[in-house]
């Protein structure tokens, strides 16, 4: 009986590995809130007239309705206060920004110092909710308290955003979802205004431009429990849908900060996983191509490799985005993600990153 292939079941387990990853990504559960919530809904906007219009109706259709919804317009170009204005509700103007301030942490900062809410509800402005989605939030805020937040599902229109299939699948690979898992998500974020005024707010987080991650340290730190959850079919959203050069910077500003934050144990996890995607996404083409390779240069074994974690792409990406196609063709966004990693240290070396006419510290 031949002695099996080391390098078949390395291989193996790192394909096992990318189910183990997967398994702890709970949605946002079914509840419904207690008593009579006073909510204030504050959303960032620098230049988004383009996404905060579907924002502003969704939150004209939400079963629960809330105290108000406050637009901090941070310095736009385009016509975002016009269209908050026209949606009827509040918009402030962000004073300019100070030394050590992120633009968006000092957005919010302003913002709720102008909120009546019990229950501060924080969302981008490209966000999407279902009719249900703010009452699901914020019961699930009261179930578990200290911070919450929601990953959405990432609606894909055109095909360079279908690129972009790692950066989601990976984020949400990289850290422990669900209660108390310790991380959270930026896009949609709940608390209760006692807690937020306890671990000082976006204040205690102004320079930091993945200000999700450290605010989740500051209520971890100060003894608050952190809930992240998957949004699918409660909150979406289409990022970056200016061009592929925005979705390249629009990542590069988050990989080195964000990567830097991620729990050792579940990095390596990750790094095996991708480790072997990347080994799948190569040996297929090379045995067909005939370039240098290490293994067996067999078709059929390379063949069933690539096909396996093109499937698992499928199914596993199938609740954080609307990502199909691209899973079989999995080298390009390999590639493409590579690539962007690179870019990332590259304007970690250099200190700033350029976004939204702003320069962004990347250190």
């Amino acid at each position: 009986m031949p002695a099996p292939d080391p390098l078949a079941l390395s291989l193996l387990v790192r394909w096992l590995l990318g189910w183990w990853l997967c398994l702890p990504m709970p949605a946002l559960a079914e509840l419904t809130p207690a008593g009579r919530p006073q909510v204030s809904v504050l959303i960032p906007a620098r230049n988004e007239a383009l996404t905060l219009p579907r924002l502003l109706h969704a939150l004209q259709l939400q079963s629960l309705q809330p105290l108000e919804v406050i637009v901090i317009d941070d310095g736009s170009g385009d016509d975002t206060a016009a269209i908050a204005r026209a949606a009827g509700v509040k918009v402030t103007t962000s004073a300019p920004l100070p030394p050590g301030w992120c633009g968006k942490n000092w957005a919010l900062h302003q913002g709720v110092e102008q909120s009546q809410g019990e229950l501060l509800v924080f969302m981008d402005a490209d966000t999407e909710p279902a009719p249900t989605f703010l009452a699901k939030l914020v019961a699930n805020q009261q179930r578990h308290g200290g911070l919450v937040s929601v990953q959405p599902f990432h609606r894909t229109e055109k095909a360079y955003e279908q690129l972009s299939v790692l950066f989601n699948l990976v984020g949400l690979m990289a850290v422990p979802l669900g209660p108390r898992g310790g991380v959270a998500f930026g896009p949609a974020m709940a608390t209760s205004r006692s807690d937020y005024d306890q671990i000082g707010g976006h204040a205690s987080v102004a320079g930091e431009v993945v200000e999700d991650w450290f605010l989740a340290h500051r209520y971890e730190a100060a003894g608050l429990p952190v809930s992240a959850f998957l949004g699918t079919t409660n909150l979406a959203y289409r990022i970056y849908p200016g061009g592929l050069r925005d979705m390249v910077v629009g990542f590069d500003k988050n990989f080195a900060t964000a990567a830097g934050e991620v729990r050792w144990p579940w990095m390596l996890a990750v790094l095996l996983w991708i480790s072997g995607l990347i080994w799948a996404a190569w040996c297929l083409p090379a045995a067909l191509l005939h370039w240098p390779m290490v293994g067996s240069q067999a078709l059929m074994p390379n063949l069933l490799l690539y096909g396996g974690y093109a499937l698992q792409l499928l199914l596993i990406t199938r609740r954080v985005g609307s990502f199909g196609w691209i899973n079989l063709v999995f080298p390009v966004p390999v590639l493409f993600f590579l690539g962007v990693f690179l870019l990332a240290i590259v304007n970690l070396e250099r200190g700033s990153i350029s976004w939204k006419g702003r320069q962004i510290p990347t250190r």
